[in-house]
């Protein structure tokens, strides 16, 4: 199972759902590293999420009902609390000793920025912190969430969310046009991250520019990767006059399978309620074309049955990327953790 194979990649908090999607009384089932989970919401808001299997004959608690902020099977009406404990037996009667305490796995739970988060670690007291995905403290800030289902794993898509050179092509007109411009990159690894600085004062962020831009003030990019999966791009425009910020959070649901929460913050002043109204359709549309490039590529892969890659200067941050993510899963055995590194390199786009 994915979750054996996952390495110290499992020892962190991983996005489940939005807040919004588990309403009170509500069952809904997610899967994480291929792992089901049943999630509920009692009436007063707290959230249980147990391993998705009662453990007296395995039969689906998702399938089951809500019965006094508790959670019951459907076969036999065995009934859970959000912490694991069996609290009634039917079968069993009054005879309530005879119940075994914490028969069920429970997975901690913590609902921030507007997300819930699991704890998916072998050890069940949380030694991580959850990313701080909001921005929103700062005046005039504004938000939206997008939930995005991805066939492909989680490295690659890290990898085309930080990924400047294919923008030219498959957001082409959207997001970017071929220019031939050349493009200094400053990549640094750390030791639970990459940071990447694009030096091109004259870059702009596409057809959408005159809303994000209109003043074409001077704009500083940076991509940054947090281990495990999580990727922060930020247009900086001027000095913070306007701000575009886009957080994504990789949740792996099977080797080939992913979700993707992502939160676009941004301020453009005046033009915020412009961007209100069209910066949504026109995120879901960029999103689209790398759902399609990502499943190509996913399918591509499986069927030669490995990755292959060859890379040139534009790949280092991919490389860095993929040494963090491949040191915590252990994918090839390696025992040293990657040196932290910075370099500068170019490319053209």
């Amino acid at each position: 199972m994915m979750y054996e194979n996952a390495g110290d990649t499992r020892n962190y908090w991983y996005a489940a759902t939005l807040s919004k999607q588990l309403i009170e009384n509500k069952i809904l089932a997610i899967s994480i590293m291929e792992i089901p989970i049943v999630l509920w919401r009692d009436t007063t808001g707290t959230i249980g999420a147990l391993e998705d299997r009662c453990s007296h004959r395995n039969a689906p608690l998702s399938s089951g009902k809500i019965v006094n902020n508790c959670i019951m099977c459907p076969y036999h009406g065995w009934t859970f609390n959000n912490n694991g404990d069996c609290v009634n037996i039917p079968s069993e009667g009054p005879n309530t000793q005879r119940i075994p305490k914490k028969p069920s796995v429970h997975f901690p739970v913590q609902e921030k920025h507007g997300l819930i988060w699991l704890w998916m670690g072998v050890e069940k007291t949380p030694t991580r912190n959850i990313f701080p995905m909001s921005t929103t403290n700062k005046s005039g800030m504004s938000q939206y969430f997008m939930e995005t289902d991805f066939d492909q794993d989680v490295t690659n898509l890290i990898e085309n969310f930080m990924d400047v050179p294919h923008t030219v092509y498959v957001h082409k007109g959207w997001f970017r046009d071929v220019k031939q411009i050349k493009l200094p990159v400053q990549v640094e690894r750390k030791a639970n991250s990459v940071l990447v600085t694009y030096q091109q004062s004259g870059d702009s962020i596409g057809a959408f520019n005159w809303i994000v831009n209109p003043k074409n003030l001077p704009m500083v990019h940076t991509d940054k990767f947090y281990m495990p999966n999580i990727v922060k791009v930020d247009y900086i425009f001027g000095e913070h006059e306007k701000e575009f910020i886009i957080v994504s959070t990789c949740t792996p649901i099977s080797p080939n399978k992913t979700k993707v929460f992502t939160l676009i913050t941004y301020n453009f002043g005046w033009v915020n309620p412009v961007a209100k109204l069209l910066l949504p359709w026109y995120t879901r549309q960029v999103i689209n074309q790398d759902v399609k490039i990502m499943k190509l590529q996913g399918a591509t892969i499986r069927k030669f049955g490995k990755e292959k890659f060859k890379s040139t200067q534009a790949d280092t941050l991919h490389l860095y990327v993929e040494s963090l993510r491949n040191y915590a899963i252990n994918k090839y055995g390696e025992t040293t953790p990657p040196k932290p590194i910075s370099k500068t390199v170019e490319f053209w786009i």
